[in-house]
């Protein structure tokens, strides 16, 4: 069963850490699990798809195929299901506030009325995963030359698609040659 739902990270937790969230009572997620079975949480980074013709070895040999690179990490790890109404109004006003700080005006958990507060909290369950594996992986062309590398990163930053690979690749390079 897959859902898309944002995580709090906590890392003051048993390294590696503990990811919580929270999902609509109605979700299936926290009805049909089984403790058994560990819990698989995607973090997908930046992904693009890579055009053979912006590598340097096109020119040079044209042995070259098109590929699509990207950036994941898998964190697994027995979940827990909390009900506990403090536990998640902590939950929901910690998230709220990380994306509601960039605001000129944040709204606040607080901003609404306590009791319909309580009522939507009560329409929720909290999830917490305590991370046992954490496995990141990249394909970001570091099998290619340094030249077919600053082609990608070129491409990359002229077609203004996928100007966050672009900024992996090149703090990657940069890394390299230090």
């Amino acid at each position: 069963m897959a859902n898309h739902v944002p995580f709090e990270y906590d890392p003051s937790t048993p390294a590696p850490g503990t990811l919580r969230c929270h999902v609509a009572r109605a979700n299936p997620v926290w009805k049909d699990f089984d403790t058994n079975t560990q819990a698989l949480v995607i973090f997908a980074g930046p992904n693009a798809y890579i055009s053979p013709s912006w590598y340097e070895a096109k020119r040079e040999h044209g042995k070259v195929v098109p590929t699509y690179n990207y950036v994941v990490v898998h964190a697994h790890g027995a979940m827990r299901i909390i009900e506990d109404s403090q536990w998640l109004h902590g939950l929901v006003s910690r998230l709220t506030d990380s994306f509601e700080s960039k605001r000129t005006q944040p709204w606040s958990v607080s901003d609404a009325p306590p009791d319909y507060i309580e009522k939507q909290l009560g329409a929720i369950v909290g999830i917490e995963i305590a991370i046992e594996r954490l496995i990141g992986k990249s394909k970001a062309s570091q099998n290619r030359s340094e030249g077919d590398q600053v082609g990608v990163i070129r491409g990359l930053r002229e077609s203004n698609e996928q100007n966050a690979m672009a900024m992996w690749m090149d703090s990657n390079l940069r890394d390299k040659k230090k």
